[in-house]
């Protein structure tokens, strides 16, 4: 199966601007990763073609791996789903890592499989689904057509921007439970659109980006900086806030995990791309709220709600743990007295992941990471593979290294 797989690759040459390779890599627990990435990734390829002709699709139907089901098979989801855009920013982050053609030949491949989404106007995620796809093949091999085709999806996107409300919709429930339904994770498809006004010389973008975040800020989080997963708003009235709940974690009032996560990372985009000292100042406080709080663990590896009421029993979200230890090493360079600090925990998480919940040696359908949690309160992966783990793992070794050798945390995406 591998052979017929590297037979379908076409490799494109299109300028090589990684950064790196391994021979040159500085630091150990980045090599060491790297090697098991490389063939484990490999080994996926090997699972994907298997679960395609088990279940009878096509790449083209079910073009990514999303998680391991409860009877053990691969679960491939289709473009649309919130996850598709992970798979192939792997690939682009293993061909940043080792400059090997053939990480960049897969990662075109796999990215391909999305274009019909930049059209697609039916959810706020089309940063995750396409930024961490089209975006890092931009930034890394500049395939001719990736820039319009990011600048349609920006388009896409602010569609479901309300200027009454000043947030973009996450969710269409038509009113039977939400009227307007925003929730935290979607701080993280604002990078989409920064980048959007920064090429196409439009400020709509970064205005509609930099509303989404300051309507998130007032209404998401609690006193202790601690956020709510859902918001919703008076679409039919004054565009007021008159929900708040947290639907994937333990209870409304408590502190899901993976929310934090998505709340620091986005707050500490949005201070790289505008330079406001207000992102600055919200995303640190995020971080202490994380990393001094009573119930995270001694691996700073979290359970998956910080007020469950099962712990030290409750599971882990290695998810929330990846995407936490990803925006600590970016705000421990953004000049704050505590970035010594942020990095130490970033690389305490990253070490913990490494040793502790790293998938085996070509099992898990080659999965890198184990021990995530998607929604709890829905019985719905739990302790499980997920991809998104393993995309902010990469991402974490990548910044990881580029500290390392000196060079900046974030690379722009030109």
């Amino acid at each position: 199966m591998q052979k017929n797989y590297l037979l379908l690759l076409v490799i494109v040459f299109v300028g090589c601007t990684s950064q790196s390779s391994p021979g040159k890599m500085k630091d150990a627990l980045v090599r060491d990763n790297l090697a098991f990435a490389e063939q484990q990734l490999r080994f996926a390829f090997e699972a994907i073609d298997a679960a395609h002709q088990i279940n009878g699709t096509t790449p083209e139907e079910r073009p990514s791996p999303r998680n391991i089901e409860p009877d053990g098979s691969l679960r491939l989801v289709r473009a649309r789903d919130w996850t598709s855009g992970f798979f192939p920013g792997n690939l682009w982050y293993m061909y940043e890592l080792t400059n090997d053609d053939y990480w960049k030949a897969a990662a075109i491949k796999h990215t391909g499989y999305l274009e019909s989404l930049k059209s697609y106007k039916g959810t706020h995620d089309l940063g995750f689904m396409m930024y961490c796809s089209y975006g890092n093949g931009l930034r890394l091999s500049g395939v001719p057509g990736y820039q319009d085709i990011l600048l349609e999806t920006a388009e896409s996107l602010i569609s479901r921007y309300n200027p009454l409300i000043g947030c973009i919709r996450s969710w269409d429930h038509n009113g039977d439970k939400w009227q307007f339904p925003v929730i935290i994770d979607n701080m993280m498809n604002l990078e989409l659109l920064f980048w959007a006004s920064k090429v196409s010389g439009d400020p709509k973008y970064r205005d509609i980006a930099v509303t989404h975040a300051n309507t998130t800020m007032q209404n998401h989080f609690r006193p202790d900086y601690s956020s709510f997963h859902v918001v919703d708003y008076d679409a039919a009235g004054d565009g007021k806030a008159i929900q708040f709940h947290t639907h994937q974690g333990y209870s409304h009032e408590s502190a899901w995990a993976r929310g934090q996560a998505w709340g620091l990372y986005g707050y500490t985009l949005c201070f790289r791309e505008t330079g406001d000292k207000r992102y600055l100042e919200q995303a640190e406080a995020i971080a202490n709220f994380i990393l001094a709080h009573p119930n995270l663990p001694e691996d700073k590896v979290p359970y998956w709600d910080f007020d469950t009421p099962d712990i030290p029993d409750a599971p882990r979200d290695v998810s929330a743990g990846t995407i936490t230890a990803s925006a600590l090493y970016e705000l421990s360079t953004m000049g704050t007295d505590k970035g010594d600090y942020y990095r130490e925990m970033a690389d305490r998480i990253i070490e913990s992941v490494s040793k502790k919940y790293r998938a085996g040696l070509h099992e898990q359908h080659g999965f890198l990471t184990i021990s995530s949690i998607g929604h709890l309160p829905h019985g719905s992966e739990i302790n499980v593979p997920i991809i998104y783990a393993d995309y902010y793992f990469i991402e974490s070794l990548v910044r990881r290294e580029r500290l390392a050798n000196g060079a900046p945390v974030v690379q722009e995406v030109r």
